[in-house]
């Protein structure tokens, strides 16, 4: 693999963080980057981890399971960004540092049953179907803050904040209205419970620096890392 050019795609990508983060009053530090591991061996990820991306994130709980055993050696914080389902949540929970897409209130239930019997549950984030697309999963922004009082009731697994994809195929520009959608449904919300909500994963790597700009906190990028890093 060409590390070179992995590290000149972080550098690049850091760069890119930081000046969009400039752009909405914010440093560099307030936006975490979320390296995407997914379709990369751990032998990809180790000289990615090497160069300080030390947030890594996978879609499905089976492909998490299998690098955080094979890179069981480095220090590391996984962030499960993808699906979860219910009998999976059991032993996901303790090996995440974050989970961004809870998609439902039966999920968040389920969460919250096991963070009671886990010592340091990992937060979440509350995924909202802010593109309108049926084949996405996640709350319809109105159904979220119609089950509001629910989901403040849950008060085991730290819930910290909402989290959206745009809709696929869209550019930067015209992503901007699910971010934007995403940062107000979780100002509602959070005027409607005691939750502070600091957190908005949002953005990704064609639309990641927009994201930033409306708010998000968590930037969840794997392509922009990776192209033309692979022999």
């Amino acid at each position: 693999m060409d590390q070179r050019r992995l590290a000149d795609n972080l550098e690049a990508v850091r760069q890119r963080i930081a000046a969009a983060a400039k752009r909405s009053g914010r440093g560099a530090d307030a936006v975490t980057l979320v390296a995407v591991t997914k379709r990369n061996s751990p032998e990809m990820i180790r000289p990615l981890v090497a160069l300080g991306a030390r947030d890594l994130g996978e879609n499905y709980p089976q492909e998490l399971w299998k690098k955080a055993d094979a890179l069981g050696d480095l220090d590391v914080r996984w962030h499960l960004i993808g699906h979860l389902q219910g009998n999976k949540a059991k032993k996901t929970l303790p090996m995440v540092r974050y989970i961004h897409a809870v998609d439902s209130l039966k999920l968040l239930q389920t969460l919250d049953a096991l963070a009671a019997e886990v010592p340091d549950a990992p937060p979440v984030c509350l995924q909202v179907n802010t593109s309108g697309e049926a084949a996405k999963h996640g709350w319809e922004p109105a159904a979220l803050l119609a089950e509001a009082d629910a989901i403040a009731a849950c008060r085991s697994i730290p819930i910290v904040g909402l989290m959206t994809m745009a809709a696929f195929g869209t550019t930067a520009d015209s992503a901007r209205p699910s971010f934007v959608l995403l940062r107000e449904t979780r100002d509602a919300l959070r005027a409607r419970t005691d939750l502070p909500l600091t957190e908005l994963s949002m953005g990704m790597s064609n639309d990641f620096e927009t994201a930033i700009v409306e708010g998000a906190t968590l930037v969840r990028v794997g392509s922009a890392l990776f192209e033309g890093v692979a022999p």
